[in-house]
């Protein structure tokens, strides 16, 4: 075989690329070869930038800007979902049991506070009805002198007997006992009388003392012996 009639691939095989060779290579034209391969380097690293921003904010659980401009959302199921489920079960239910608790608190303190307020007006009514009872008492002291038969004594006795009555149903307690032990909670010593013993006692009431539901609104006026 003469060297005419070598074909170009073997040229090829013995190391000569159709690189090295002029007529292989093409020229470029303005409107295919520059412009395509400077479009194709910049859209790759655009695409490679945007790939590598997603996968970063993936990796940290945050919104990043995805390739086509949209949000990537946080992993929201990083947890099982019921475990997810039971914690704000558990996260709702203690909110629950503290705004109970508030609640039955705030009950008992307007309770408490009612009950204080309408025994404090019972006490101011029944304080000011006190000069009241004393003018009776000194009524029917006047009849009984003068005659406890009469008709005029009978009523006068009845009424204070009601007004008494009543009010000590809701927790008025007369002080006029004599000869029990002298108390100073509850008895005001005005008069000394001499006796016997060591031990002091009332002597004589002079003017009747009174204990609405347990708190004293007036100590009894009295003379001591002892």
């Amino acid at each position: 075989m003469s060297q005419s009639d070598e074909t170009p691939g073997d040229e090829f095989a013995e190391g000569v690329t159709p690189e090295s060779t002029p007529e292989s290579t093409p020229e470029p034209t303005p409107e295919s070869g520059a412009a395509d391969e400077t479009w194709s380097e910049a859209d790759s690293a655009a695409v490679e930038a945007e790939v590598e921003a997603e996968e970063g904010g993936q990796e940290a659980g945050g919104m990043k800007e995805g390739i086509n401009g949209g949000v990537v959302e946080p992993e929201l199921f990083a947890l099982d979902p019921m475990q997810q489920l039971e914690s704000e079960r558990d996260e709702y239910l203690l909110a629950l049991q503290r705004t109970q608790a508030d609640f039955e608190n705030y009950r008992k303190r307007i309770q408490r506070m009612q009950d204080e307020q309408s025994a404090r007006a019972a006490s101011d009514l029944v304080n000011k009805l006190l000069p009241v009872l004393d003018t009776l008492d000194l009524a029917q002291a006047h009849q009984s002198e003068a005659g406890a038969d009469s008709e005029d004594a009978k009523a006068l006795a009845a009424s204070r007997a009601m007004l008494l009555d009543a009010l000590a149903k809701e927790g008025l307690e007369r002080v006029d006992e004599a000869g029990v032990k002298f108390d100073p909670s509850v008895h005001d010593a005005v008069a000394r009388v001499e006796g016997e013993g060591g031990e002091e006692v009332v002597d004589q009431v002079l003017r009747s003392g009174y204990r609405f539901r347990g708190k004293v609104l007036r100590p009894a006026m009295v003379s001591v012996r002892g």
